[in-house]
């Protein structure tokens, strides 16, 4: 791009649109539930808890917001079908991906899958209203487009792409996001996801008008936090995000104390370490029933458990936030509620 200087949230925007439309993600870059079984398992066991602290609404809309290939939810309707049938056949599956070519993948994972048809939605706002809604959310936060602010001197200037590079221009913060208050030293970048707060906020509304409950995991942080973390990968390999853009997927690291914030008049819980989580949720037990299972691929499967949790890996930069709304109880795998956000009545 050698024109005019375009607004780095309009470059993701425009750039992950070509992105999606054209190529297989996953031929660049690995998500949890591609990693192992395991992953989608323990959250359909996390799905049939959370069914039960609401009542056991039949039916409910069990929804995912960027499903990938399917996977993740195919591995969590198997284990729901197996151990919780009666959650199984109260689930009204609902998938939120705008690719025509995922669509199709995830059509084909979730053919025999799902107890009735499942059905494909733009956005969160035309998920059917009315049924309690439990959601999940892996690795869709962070391809939400962000924008950057560098400090400098008393004012800020805002980052745009031109020519496969960054350039400044002078700017005003947007009013009302979260960060906007943080201490940010002179000459450093602060990333503001407004797409990220408007998701959460509509969530957190669709959640108390029907109750139920969502799970985001994401990588990111949760301390309060600044710096340029925008990224590209391009055939597993790190490339640079502001050249040839629509050949890699640009993302970014998630803000979940910012997310927190916008989630008014629901219960918040964590954000918590991914490996943390998972290990709360049972994928120790998991990991060597299935070993035992099969123990010709036993080495594979508890290598592929500790990438899932291990603090080098995936276990600590990788973070889950969960909300919820009339629900009986601790919400599973976190220890107590963020602090700052009374309980609900149920």
């Amino acid at each position: 791009m050698t024109g005019q200087p375009e607004r780095l949230d309009h470059f993701m925007v425009r750039a992950n649109a070509t992105y999606y439309a054209g190529r297989d993600p996953f031929a660049d870059f690995i998500t949890a539930p591609e990693i192992s079984q395991m992953f989608g398992e323990l959250l359909g066991a996390w799905v049939a808890v959370v069914w039960g602290q609401l009542g056991r609404p039949d039916p409910f809309v069990l929804a995912e917001a960027g499903p990938g290939r399917g996977t993740l939810m195919a591995d969590a309707l198997r284990l729901l079908r197996r151990v919780a049938p009666a959650c199984h056949a109260a689930a009204r599956v609902h998938l939120i991906e705008t690719s025509p070519r995922l669509r199709a993948c995830q059509n084909a994972a979730l053919k025999d899958a799902t107890p009735n048809p499942a059905g494909w939605h733009a956005g969160l706002a035309s998920l059917p209203e009315g049924p309690p809604v439990v959601l999940l959310a892996n690795e869709f936060v962070d391809a939400l487009p962000i924008r950057q602010f560098v400090r400098r001197g008393q004012g800020w200037a805002e980052r745009f792409v031109q020519a496969g590079r960054f350039v400044e221009q002078a700017a005003a913060l947007p009013s009302g996001h979260p960060a906007l208050a943080r201490p940010v030293p002179e000459g450093s970048v602060l990333e503001t996801c407004q797409p990220a707060l408007d998701f959460v906020h509509a969530l957190a509304g669709r959640l108390q008008r029907a109750r139920g409950a969502a799970l985001l995991i994401d990588y990111g942080y949760d301390a309060p936090a600044w710096g340029d973390s925008l990224q590209a990968l391009r055939e597993g390999r790190p490339a640079d995000p502001l050249c040839n853009p629509g050949t890699a997927d640009l993302t970014a690291h998630v803000d979940f104390a910012s997310m927190a914030q916008a989630a008014g008049g629901v219960d918040v819980w964590g954000s918590v370490k991914q490996g943390d989580f998972l290990a709360a949720l049972g994928l120790g037990a998991r990991c060597e029933q299935l070993a035992r299972a099969a123990p010709g691929q036993a080495r594979d499967i508890r290598a592929a458990a500790r990438r899932l949790v291990a603090p080098g890996q995936m276990g600590r930069l990788f973070r889950v936030l969960g909300l919820s709304a009339g629900v009986a109880g601790l919400l599973p795998g976190f220890a107590g509620m963020r602090e700052g956000n009374p309980p609900q009545s149920a």
